[in-house]
């Protein structure tokens, strides 16, 4: 079970106890079962009651989704970068070896003395055991041997007591054989004198009486590169020395040589010459290491006494054989030496010389047993690239260990060659000491030095499958630890290990390559080269296996798809379509037991399968993939939601036009295509008002797609909509608007010129009137010429829907054509245009932006205009909007005209300018702003004016889409977001319960505690002012919020501008704008999560709802998630006086408009999940029960007030209309106090309050409290006190028996001006504390007498 889930089921478990009764109910609405549910609740006691109901656990928003949406960057497997650097650049191979040996057997060298006994063995040869020419000849057959056995397929070149002409062609001859491969420059200088300072190694003349000197320079020249060279010889480090001298002064013309030595000693140093180590112990080291270990350590184990060397040369086995002794001790020093090199190397060394050249990394291996030995001798090996020192590390313990129980077993080996092999401990151990190293480990500490012995131990059977599971605990850490694991080089380790048919290993095998892609997406070319790909088709076919691993399995295969035409390919010819349009048959969405990942990534996998690979589209469509899809779009999850519809917008076919048929089979494939993305794109349209805009994006990018193949039928459709002006006169007096002074509209009252009239629309319910009293003549042209009727939707809708489309006719192009079966009347594409205008004006920034960049594929040019904020000065001034320029003959403002007639007018205090996006090309000004015009307008490109730039170029001259054209596209984002799923640890689920319960209960403590207190707070008067605040806001304070465990206010305006303020310490905390083109004024601000780290929720007056956090830390303020929570009368028709209320208990928001039904918003699930059916009355006030989970309470404009319970069949529990005086519109409502769930606390605006008890259906307490000027009430949620303002400034206090405990009047302040009427009133949440906001901008709270004012 997920973590999410566990913590629903541990949730709905602690709240059971309320709602098991109050579902007892849920079939009626009697007053007896009212009355059953209030003795019930008063059966509970008082403290499982407060804590179940009054302290809801319900968390919403809280999902990964919701962290930086506005902001995302994608998270996917990336490509390249610094993850890629495990993979080596260049793999290479040693193609040949020069073994050139100066032994000159029987002469010494000048410069050497030597002592007696003298080393005397070369590769494990006496040379004095016979002839000196036939030991010098079995000596080099040896070497050669002895090297074979690391690189059997390289040439062999040796080369005996040469001289410098031999040398030379040789060099040559290993190149040209070599080509680009590597060389081995073997040296044995034990025959010859040291080499000399400047570097310069010595070979012999023709009739060896003369040692010749060879400067390194010059066998490099010979040799080139890529090349290795080992010198065994005294004083070798003055070659590595003069070779990096010479390499880096840049005599080599090159810029980088890939050029290694390895050296014997340093340049003061001589060749051990004791009699216990042969006298070419480096190259023993190098190419015998088993041997040479195992001798050197029995000379000085306690074992010498009973074992000599003869019985190591005696050990059974084959070094490749791992189930041998001989096998295993190979097995056991490769595994720690590549541990010691892995944990002292940088990754850069590393890869260089243990994972690019099968034999250099051998030879590096050895050389750090070199390195050990001869340091015991006094020798220092040398290399270059120079290593650090080794020959001390610990792990070199562990060898010993493995050496030892070796020879202790060796001589009953040796007796009994039968004798049953028994395996040494030391895999097993380092095993458990790498699981230790997880149970403590973290990114943040040394990485497991083990991690190379896992490697190994993958090869062998007996332990692979506990490797496996470990490997897979390290991958989960993070991508950190995938990074370490494929640098050490597990992925050809794994790779091999998708051909094996073992059941017991698939799960993790599919684990550690969904950690492995989820990092590097270019592993895909591999798979695919393997036929890995197969290996998860059946495991994601298999259904014995866990769901959620199938979903790793189908992320593997998305992978392998992504950008991949080979893999997409593959995967087709594998029948994987099938194979998940096959699982998601069987998958029942109604299952509850349906793990949704698996949803999401079959989603995901046909989605990428399907992208830009007709093929593939033609497959889908032909396997009814639309029709198996549709369901999902109505899964609880939007993840699922939203890769399906990623799904289907890559069913749409974008590499052909449809509407250019070429006859015969083609042109009836086109139709049926045409036909079936016509129903693609209308199971998309029922997403489009989808609550998350993580769906909402997807539904953008896919209708992105369809208007790319459908612009010439959505083209017309959209100008359709426009409707032509009757009065064309109009358009030649637009240009003199540009000379008309700003000054004449600074005045309120002052009558609008009928010349400004075609680019007008008149906001609000009365035409001839605005807010400051402006009048617009109902005989202005505005009126009767047509202009305020072009609206995208209908005649009636110019009053309240919002700027627009503004479309032309595709004119200058020869006209429109269509063919076949295109009807340019299509409901579906008039759908699909409303729609687009609808994302375009998404209250989430992300998709409107995209929203407006599908309109412009179809030709709609963008035009926004943003307010100007009241306080930058009053008139008006030159705005940006520009008139195109057009062809001779063509009307020069006709565009212009009919954007302009879109524009939305209601005058205020401010200048506006109009500007373009920067998507619009810029054009000269002319046309001077209007004040408080805030809108979002669009114009259709005229295709031949420079102005088209955008549109035109998306279409490109044949309509088909390009590469370069792609990039304009909208971008999905959900397959990237969803990869980073995979990043993120599985196996252990993240649970930050230990961090937030503290916090939690700390705050469930103080909320009981002042519960209790509220409770018992009768006498309240709340006539102590404590605190004041000017907000600043221009329009007056529109909505208001006390936070409940801060000292802190949230105020809103009519603007949309929120600000912050700490009423204790009197600073403002925070100001920011809701969004950036508001022009409908806050509705309500709610708080989320209020027991967490809570979240502001903010809604408009036009429905739509913005959710923040951080809302109190200055400019970190974030949007999480915003939607429309209401629709218009009409589609694209946006409301303007929306209610919202909101229930933590549930988990849902409430919202309704005008006469529309109540919206049920679950935001857990981000879905409507229910609309409750209103009366054709206009609804005025909402309320949702803070105790019972599912009621609320409306009022009405005709003073009718109902209560519903969403978990009831009718969901009407209660009507009634207690407000009956000629103003009757019901201004407040509200829940009383107390687990009491029929009674309910009503207002007016004719002034009165009533008190209902929806048992009796009748008021029982009637207060008359402000006569025709209530404007506001509040309700608080424990203490038994409500309040009430009035438009004659002033706020009263009553009692719930009625009584009138205090009033608040409003006095004059220190300037002499009269505050304005209270606009709004809020309770703290659990304290006795009432903020009142004024018309004037002023804040204020009371508290009771005893409270000291701030």
């Amino acid at each position: 079970m997920a973590l999410g889930d566990m913590m629903a089921l541990r949730l709905s478990q602690s709240s059971a106890s309320v709602s098991s009764h109050l579902d007892d109910y849920s079939g009626r609405d009697d007053a007896e079962s009212l009355r059953r549910v209030s003795e019930v609740s008063a059966l509970c006691s008082p403290a499982t009651a407060t804590s179940m109901s009054y302290l809801p656990h319900t968390l919403v928003l809280c999902e990964l989704r919701h962290e930086g949406f506005e902001a995302f960057l994608p998270s996917g497997p990336p490509e390249c970068g610094p993850v890629s650097k495990w993979r080596p650049k260049d793999r290479m191979k040693t193609g040949c070896v020069a073994l050139v040996l100066c032994l000159n057997i029987g002469v010494d060298p000048p410069d050497v003395i030597k002592i007696s006994p003298c080393a005397r063995m070369e590769c494990w040869i006496d040379p004095f055991s016979m002839a000196a020419p036939k030991a010098l000849e079995t000596i080099g057959k040896s070497l050669h041997a002895q090297y074979e056995r690391w690189q059997p397929r390289a040439r062999y070149k040796p080369l005996l007591d040469p001289t410098v002409e031999e040398v030379k062609k040789l060099c040559h001859t290993c190149r040209k054989c070599a080509r680009s491969e590597r060389i081995l420059f073997h040296y044995n200088g034990h025959g010859v004198p040291k080499p000399t300072a400047n570097g310069e190694i010595w070979v012999f003349n023709k009739s060896y009486t003369q040692y010749i000197p060879l400067p390194i320079s010059d066998l490099d020249s010979w040799l080139k590169t890529p090349s290795i060279y080992v010198f065994d010889c005294s004083a070798a480090g003055r070659i590595v020395k003069a070779f990096r001298e010479w390499n880096l002064s840049g005599a080599s013309a090159s810029a980088s040589r890939d050029c290694i030595l390895l050296g014997a000693c340093e340049a003061h140093e001589t060749l051990p010459q004791s009699a216990e180590f042969p006298a070419d112990v480096f190259t023993s080291c190098l190419t015998t290491p088993i041997k040479m270990a195992l001798r050197w350590f029995c000379s000085r184990s306690l074992l010498c006494d009973s074992l000599d060397y003869s019985m190591i040369d005696r050990i059974p086995g084959r070094q490749n054989d791992r189930k041998t002794l001989l096998g295993e001790l190979n097995w056991i020093f490769t595994a720690i030496t590549d541990t010691i090199a892995w944990n002292v190397l940088s990754p850069d060394i590393f890869q260089k010389l243990f994972r690019q050249d099968l034999l250099v990394a051998s030879l590096f291996r050895n050389f750090l047993l070199a390195e050990r030995i001869m340091r015991s001798a006094n020798c220092s090996p040398v290399s270059f690239p120079v290593l650090p020192p080794t020959h001390q590390h610990h792990m070199w313990d562990a060898w010993d260990m493995a050496a030892e129980i070796c020879l202790s077993k060796l001589s009953s080996i040796v007796k009994d060659p039968n004798e049953e092999f028994q395996p040494s401990p030391f895999f097993t151990e380092q095993l458990t000491a790498f699981e230790v190293w997880l149970d403590h480990g973290s990114e943040h500490k040394k990485p497991p030095e083990q991690l190379p012995i896992v490697l190994q131990v993958l090869l062998s059977q007996s332990h692979r499958f506990r490797a496996l599971v470990l490997l897979g605990r390290f991958l989960d850490m993070g991508p950190w630890a995938v990074d370490q694991a494929l640098s050490v080089g597990i992925f050809p380790y794994v790779l091999k290990l998708l051909q094996t048919t073992a059941m017991e290993l698939r799960q993790i095998l599919v684990f550690i390559w969904t950690k492995i892609l989820a990092l590097d997406k270019s592993c895909q070319v591999d798979l695919v080269k393997d036929g890995g790909h197969l290996y998860f088709i059946r495991f994601l076919d298999s259904m014995d296996a866990y769901p959620e691993q199938r979903a790793m399995a189908a992320f593997v295969l998305a992978v392998i798809s992504d950008g991949h035409r080979q893999g997409q390919e593959a995967c087709i010819q594998s029948n994987l379509i099938h194979v998940c349009l096959r699982h998601l048959q069987l998958l029942n969405p109604q299952d509850s037991q349906i793990e949704p990942l698996l949803l999401q990534w079959l989603c995901l996998c046909l989605g990428k399968l399907w992208e830009d690979f007709p093929e593939a589209q033609n497959m889908g469509l032909q396997s009814d993939a639309h029709c198996i899809f549709a369901p999902l779009l109505s899964e609880p999850q939007p993840e699922v939601r939203a890769a399906a519809v990623f799904a289907f917008g890559n069913l749409f076919d974008m590499g052909s036009d449809l509407s250019s048929g070429l006859g015969g089979d083609d042109d009836r494939d086109d139709v049926e295509k045409c036909k079936a993305e016509l129903s693609i794109v209308q199971s998309i349209l029922q997403a489009a008002t989808d609550g998350s805009p993580l769906v909402r994006v997807e539904v953008a990018v896919a209708l992105g797609r369809f208007a790319f193949g459908h612009n010439k039928q959505l083209k017309p459709v959209a100008a359709s909509y426009w409707k032509p002006q009757s009065n064309s006169s109009l358009l030649s007096s637009l240009p003199s608007l540009a000379n008309i002074s700003s000054a004449q509209y600074t005045q309120p009252g002052i009558s609008i010129s009928s010349q400004i009239g075609p680019v007008l629309r008149v906001g609000g319910e009365n035409m001839s009137t605005n807010r400051d009293g402006g009048r617009v003549s109902a005989s202005s042209p505005l009126a009767s010429a047509g202009i305020l009727s072009g609206s995208p939707v209908s005649d009636a809708s110019s009053h309240h829907s919002d700027p627009g489309i503004l479309l032309k006719e595709n004119v200058g192009n020869g006209g429109i054509s269509f063919s076949r079966n295109f009807v340019p009347d299509n409901p579906i594409y008039s759908q699909c245009v409303l729609a687009m205008y609808s994302l375009a004006k998404d209250p989430s920034p992300r998709v409107s932006s995209l929203g407006r960049r599908i309109l412009s594929i179809i030709g709609i040019e963008q035009v926004v205009t943003k307010a100007v904020r009241p306080g930058n000065g009053g008139g008006l001034r030159q705005g940006d909007l520009s008139a195109p320029t057009t062809s001779p003959g063509s009307s020069n403002l006709v565009g212009l005209a009919r954007s302009s007639s879109w524009f939305d007018m209601s005058t205020g205090h401010a200048q506006l300018p109009f500007r373009t996006p920067p998507v619009s090309p810029p054009r000269q000004n002319f046309l001077s702003g209007m004040r408080r015009v805030c809108s979002l307008d669009f114009r259709q490109h005229q295709l031949n004016s420079p102005d088209s730039r955008l549109a035109d170029s998306l279409l490109g001259s044949s309509g088909f889409l390009g590469s370069a054209e792609r990039s304009l596209l909208p971008q999905s984002t959900i397959y990237s977001w969803s990869c980073g799923h995979f990043s993120r640890p599985l196996l252990t689920a993240a649970d930050d319960n230990e961090e937030i319960s503290p916090k939690r209960e700390d705050r469930e403590k103080y909320a009981l505690d002042r519960i209790a207190k509220c409770q018992h707070s009768s006498g309240s008067k709340l006539s102590n002012q404590i605190a004041s605040w000017d907000t600043r806001f221009e329009t007056g304070t529109k909505a208001a919020l006390l936070l409940p465990f801060s000292p802190i206010v949230v105020a809103a305006d009519e603007n949309e501008r929120i600000r912050v303020w700490n009423y204790e310490e009197a600073t403002s905390l925070n100001s920011f704008e809701n969004h950036e083109f508001p022009d409908r004024g806050i509705s309500k601000l709610c708080l989320l999560n209020e027991l967490d780290d809570s979240l502001l929720l903010v809604a408009s007056s036009d429905g739509n709802v913005r959710i923040w956090k951080d809302y109190t830390q200055r400019h970190k303020q974030t949007l999480i998630t915003a939607f429309s929570s209401v629709q218009g009368p009409r589609p694209g028709i946006r409301t303007t006086n929306a209610v919202v209320d909101w229930q933590q208990q549930s988990g849902c928001l409430f919202a309704a408009a005008e006469a529309s039904p109540i919206q049920l918003w679950d935001l857990d699930k981000e879905q409507l999940v229910s609309s409750i059916p209103s009366p054709e009355i206009n609804i005025s006030a909402l309320s949702a029960s803070q105790v019972h989970g599912g009621q609320l309470a409306a009022g009405y404009v005709d003073g009718s007030v109902r209560l519903f319970d969403v978990r009831a069949p009718e969901m009407l529990v209660s009507t009634t209309r207690p407000h009956t005086q000629s103003v009757e519109r019901v201004v407040g409502i509200g829940f009383q106090p107390g687990l009491d769930s029929g009674k309910i606390v009503s207002a007016s605006q004719a002034g009165d309050i009533q008190f209902l008890d929806v048992r009796n259906r009748t008021a029982y307490l009637t207060i008359d409290a402000h006569r025709g000027s209530l404007t506001a009430l509040a309700v608080h949620r424990h203490a038994p006190v409500i309040a009430s303002g009035s438009s004659k400034q002033m706020v009263k206090v009553f009692s719930l028996e009625g009584k009138q405990l205090s009033i608040i009047r409003y006095y004059p302040t220190f300037m002499a001006q009269r505050i304005g009427s209270v606009s709004c009133l809020t309770f703290h949440p659990y304290k006795v504390l009432l903020a009142a906001g004024a018309a004037d901008a002023c804040v204020s709270i009371y508290a009771d007498d005893d409270s000291q004012p701030r």
